[in-house]
């Protein structure tokens, strides 16, 4: 499971340093693609093929279910972390998602995502306000 908060720098050729505690998991491969919210994900190579899986079973014929898979998959890039724990962003990810040098790279779960610095702070503080009021009905099992 991915979690945390860390604020690593792009390099000039647009590498990002892998967090210690996510390199062993992704050192085999991983998956960059367009994530919601302007965000980049980044799946182990193992969960981006249980992601794709959840999307082939969508129906051909529901227009919303082809064009998530359109989006979801056209941006994918499959990259191999060199010794440093490095990994290249493709510059077509760095422009969706708005990357600079500042980024915050943040564990999601089953995956990570990689967010323009002052693009997630504006999230985050925009989204801790909606936090302290959510209830049960709307996370059934929390509480």
């Amino acid at each position: 499971m991915f979690l945390g908060t860390y604020t690593p720098r792009l390099d000039d050729k647009g590498r990002l340093i892998l967090p210690a505690k996510y390199r062993e998991e992704l050192s085999y491969g991983l998956v960059l693609t367009r994530g919601q919210e302007r965000c980049i994900y980044v799946f182990s190579q193992r969960e981006f093929e249980k992601q794709h899986e959840q999307l082939a079973q969508a129906s051909l014929s529901s227009r919303r279910a082809r064009d998530y898979a359109r989006v979801f998959l056209s941006g994918a890039s499959d990259e191999v972390p060199d010794k440093q724990g490095r990994v290249t962003i493709p510059s077509m990810l760095r422009s969706y998602a708005g990357l600079d040098r500042e980024v915050t790279v943040i564990g999601a779960g089953n995956r990570v995502e990689i967010w323009d610095a002052t693009a997630w702070q504006d999230y985050l503080q925009q989204q801790e306000e909606a936090f302290s009021d959510t209830d049960e009905d709307e996370l059934p099992g929390l509480g």
